[in-house]
């Protein structure tokens, strides 16, 4: 007589914990080699960014404007306030997207709308989330400057108004920050001049006011931060807050030793 094999229902219930088993520790693995992919994009965005910067230098001989135009607390909307980041285009390979822009007219005029809303890969973090902005979001801000060494707030390289030139950093391209993850906050708009920032605290910094942008990312650990030279880093978010504000100043004297 022929006896038919088969799995009893032990032998069934064992090798589904086996497999569950695996894919528990298997799943930590992938999750971190996508998160790495995903940093080294991010990275690579920052890397895009300064060469740009560095071409629209040599092109203009000064880094672009931090914000033309900002719109002070009841300033007329007619003010442009466009970003540093739309003044960056051409150097980032979006001429056609530049042209469509009326610098004559705000930022926010119905005129700009369509190229407002193209949204861009260079300026977006693949880690961070799909916001639901009226215009196209940046994960990227430009550093207006810090007070968590002094009062003193416009001490950074994209300014109101203000061209900065190599020639003005003082403290050396490689020591300066230029542009920081900002993930979250509340002004992320890649053509909007409220895309500059003052920073107040630590690297995400969970103490610091969520209404206001800040060096946050959705990275673990830290963020990423573009130099005036062009080199970016991943700094830790414990990183002493005193040695981050001399990062960001442009002319202060700050001897800058990051740990090792």
């Amino acid at each position: 007589m022929c006896r038919k094999s088969a799995f009893t229902l032990v032998e069934l219930l064992v090798v589904i914990a086996i497999i569950g088993i695996l894919v528990g520790l298997l799943l930590p693995a992938v999750q971190a080699a996508r998160e790495a992919a995903r940093k080294a994009s991010c990275k690579n965005n920052l890397r895009q960014i300064g060469i740009a910067l560095h071409q629209y230098h040599d092109a203009h001989q000064s880094l672009p404007t931090g914000c033309i135009e900002w719109r002070a607390y009841r300033a007329p909307p007619t003010r442009r306030q466009f970003a540093w980041s739309a003044l960056l285009l051409p150097f980032l390979e979006q001429s056609n997207l530049h042209q469509q822009i009326d610098f004559n007219v705000p930022y926010d005029a119905p005129a700009n709308a369509p190229a407002a809303a193209t949204r861009l890969q260079v300026f977006e973090c693949p880690t961070a989330p799909n916001r639901q902005l009226l215009r196209a979001q940046t994960d990227y801000a430009g550093l207006y400057g810090e007070i968590i060494n002094d009062r003193i707030s416009d001490d950074g390289i994209f300014l109101y108004d203000q061209r900065i030139a190599f020639r003005d950093i003082r403290d050396g391209l490689s020591n300066t920050l230029a542009v920081s993850e900002d993930v979250g906050g509340p002004d992320s708009e890649w053509i909007n001049g409220r895309n500059v920032f003052v920073q107040s605290g630590g690297i995400n910094d969970p103490q610091a006011w969520i209404g206001d942008n800040e060096i946050r990312s959705q990275h673990t650990g830290g963020a990423m931060l573009l130099h005036c030279d062009s080199h970016v880093d991943f700094l830790s978010e414990s990183i002493d807050r005193q040695i981050l504000g001399a990062m960001i100043t442009r002319a202060t004297g700050d001897i800058v030793q990051l740990p090792q």
